[in-house]
């Protein structure tokens, strides 16, 4: 099933699946604990499922969805992963440019390949500034070591939104010094077996420093009594904001 449980997106595109792990955040892999879930099953490898794979069968998906959606492009994966060529990814965006209907966010922990892809691409046909106002780009922070080093290179690319997954959130973070740059944050705390502990002082000093510049803040989740809260309300509201002109 393409539709979503994912609280800020509507439906997922897992035209890629499969990663390898690289830095803090991906010790308790969702996506890995899911992919052996389907091992042997819907195109995931019986002995490696979380192997970087292609699915052809989906490359045409957003075509036939007609109904304008949000689409968390490889939510089981990552698009700039080293195994994805750049013909492979460029086959993708031919899709997302043609099914405009639909709004695309695309998150990685790689942006240096991200930011090579759009270089590589500014030499082929298409134009950057004007094709691509359908594809929101991201990083997913789980620290300040990886916010500092990650989103100054999303910066640097050009998208019709930028937006930055604090998720899981392992320490508290401050990047006031390029909200004004950015169009969406998103948080959450560790979800799953072993979760790291997430301070709710962490999430409200990002959400403050969220407000200070006007930049809309999405928690999906939080931690409260011990148990595991999706959408939890956090200082008298529940913080589901996008960003303006999103589809919702």
């Amino acid at each position: 099933m393409a539709n979503s449980k994912i609280e800020w997106t509507e439906k997922t595109w897992n035209v890629v699946t499969g990663c390898t792990k690289i830095s803090e955040g991906c010790k308790h892999c969702y996506a890995e604990r899911m992919s052996k879930r389907l091992a042997g099953r819907c195109g995931y490898d019986k002995d490696e499922p979380f192997k970087v794979a292609l699915h052809p069968d989906k490359f045409d998906d957003p075509l036939r969805w007609k109904k304008p959606s949000k689409i968390f492009v490889c939510s089981m994966g990552d698009l700039f992963h080293e195994d994805v060529g750049f013909d492979v990814i460029r086959r993708i965006w031919a899709v997302m440019t043609t099914a405009r209907q639909h709004t695309y966010m695309i998150l990685t922990k790689r942006p240096e390949r991200m930011k090579q892809f759009y270089e590589w691409m500014q030499k082929q046909e298409f134009k950057v500034e004007t094709a691509w106002d359908n594809i929101w780009l991201g990083v997913t922070a789980e620290n300040q070591q990886r916010a500092d080093e990650r989103i100054p290179i999303l910066l640097q690319i050009p998208a019709a939104k930028r937006f930055v997954s604090v998720e899981p959130m392992l320490g508290e973070i401050d990047i006031t010094k390029y909200l004004t740059q950015l169009d969406w944050v998103i948080c959450g705390c560790e979800s799953g077996p072993n979760r790291r502990t997430c301070q709710t002082e962490w999430i409200r000093d990002l959400k403050n420093q969220c407000i200070s510049v006007g930049v809309p803040f999405f928690l999906k989740q939080m931690e409260i009594s011990g148990k595991l809260v999706k959408m939890p309300e956090l200082d008298g509201q529940i913080w589901r904001e996008y960003p303006k002109e999103a589809i919702t």
